[in-house]
Parts: C-alpha cells; sequence; structure tokens
C-alpha cells in the first residue's frame, strides 16, 4: 500500500500533461528491445559469414602452396635433367654418335676478304663399322666362323658387304670406339 506522493508545483503540472500509465513505458521499450535483438542477431551472422570465408580462403591457400611446391620440385627435376644433357661429357658423346669432330683451329675473314690463320679440313674420325644384319647372325655352312665384333676397327681386310651405304645409319651401339661415360638419367622427384 504504497501511495504515490503527491506532486506539487511544475511537476504536477507535467503530470497532468502526460497521460499517466505504464502502458506508454512498455511500447516505447518494445522497438528498443527489437532493435537490439536485430543487431545482436545481424552481428553473429556477420561473424559467422566472415569466419566461413576466412577458413575457405585458408583451405585455398593451403591448396595453392601444396601445388607451388609440387611445381618448384619438378622444375628443380627438369633443371638437373638439362644440366645432365648440358654437361660436357654429355654433348661429346651425343656429338661423336652423330659423327662430328673436334674442329681445328678456326680461321677468319676480314671485311675486305682476306683470311686470317691457316685453315685446315677438321681430322677425320673413326668411321663406325656398320654391320648388315645377316653378318651377325653366323650361317649354318660354316659353324665355326667368327662372329664379327661391333667394336671392331675398320681395315683394309673389311668386307665390302659391311660398308655403310647412304641411307644406314649407325646405331649408337656399333660406334667405332667405346663410350664409357653412362647416359645421364633424369632423376625422379620424390612422391611421384
Amino acid at each position: 500500500m504504497s501511495r504515490k506522493p503527491e506532486l506539487k508545483g511544475r511537476a504536477a503540472r507535467l503530470a497532468r500533461l502526460l497521460p499517466a500509465g505504464s502502458a506508454r513505458g512498455q511500447a516505447a521499450r518494445a522497438p528498443f528491445v527489437l532493435l537490439v535483438v536485430v543487431l545482436l542477431g545481424g552481428g553473429l551472422i556477420g561473424l559467422l559469414v566472415l569466419n566461413s570465408a576466412l577458413s575457405e580462403g585458408s583451405f585455398q591457400l593451403d591448396d595453392l602452396k601444396q601445388r607451388t611446391k609440387e611445381l618448384t620440385d619438378e622444375e628443380q627435376a627438369l633443371q638437373r635433367d638439362i644440366d645432365a644433357y648440358s654437361a660436357p661429357r654429355a654433348l661429346q658423346r651425343r656429338a661423336r654418335e652423330l659423327g662430328m669432330v673436334p674442329g681445328g683451329d678456326p680461321a677468319f675473314l676480314d671485311p675486305d676478304g682476306r683470311v686470317k690463320g691457316s685453315p685446315s679440313p677438321a681430322p677425320a674420325a673413326a668411321t663406325p663399322l656398320v654391320l648388315a644384319p645377316e653378318a651377325l647372325i653366323p650361317t649354318s655352312g660354316s659353324p665355326s666362323a667368327p662372329t664379327p665384333s661391333p667394336y671392331a676397327e675398320p681395315s683394309a681386310q673389311a668386307p665390302t658387304s659391311t660398308a655403310a651405304t647412304p641411307g644406314t645409319t649407325a646405331t649408337p651401339g656399333t660406334a667405332a670406339t667405346p663410350t664409357t661415360t653412362a647416359t645421364p638419367t633424369p632423376t625422379p622427384t620424390p612422391g611421384r
């Protein structure tokens, strides 16, 4: 049984102007509470979307880092292969297989056409012995016939049927001088 205290003066006049009752206080609180709930819900949804976007970006970054590592490994393996094929011994071996010979001292032409130096032809290399397939198989008539070696040096007594004809090429295994350098093999990339 509490009574409201009686208002006097200015407070009494203001109390008469404003309607008394708790309905206005309730009505004023409802939009505020609704606004606060909407703001909190929107903030939580925004944080959820932001968190999802960040985690998706993190997964993409991990995938791209893995792909970059694989491509770097592949690049290094290819660079090792290039280095192996461009090594001086590998180049020399392939040049000999193609029938190339080392050059002599070079000669130069002046702008007026005179030759500087003494030009000379490159030294002739030993011609590889190219055998016909029939010569490699011993005939049934002579079982004691010696089998020609693919590394035999050509000589004046070489049979004329084994001479290289235009259109036949020497295989790497039939070179006149055996090569002792091993062919470069590509190194496998780990994990493949």
